[in-house]
């Protein structure tokens, strides 16, 4: 046991490797390590992102579209 929600149990055992059963309310998330890493990646690329994105919009202040202006006519 982990705590008082999550059990582990051990489901089978085949020459050096053993499958592990995990049981956790669906509030807890469970995930081989190389799933976690990834998700890990994946967020702190996308905070990265969604940073680089905002001091992009900091720099440049959005301009106001302008109306057209009209030209004078011109002789040829």
């Amino acid at each position: 046991m982990i705590g008082d929600e999550v059990e582990i149990t051990i489901v089978d055992v085949r020459g050096d490797k053993v499958r592990l059963g995990i049981t956790a309310p669906k509030s807890i998330p469970v995930h081989r390590r190389e799933v976690y890493d990834a998700i890990q990646r994946e967020k702190k690329a996308a905070t990265e992102h969604q940073n680089h994105v905002e001091e992009e919009g900091k720099e440049e202040p959005q301009k106001e579209p302008q109306e057209p202006v009209e030209k004078p006519f011109q002789k040829r």
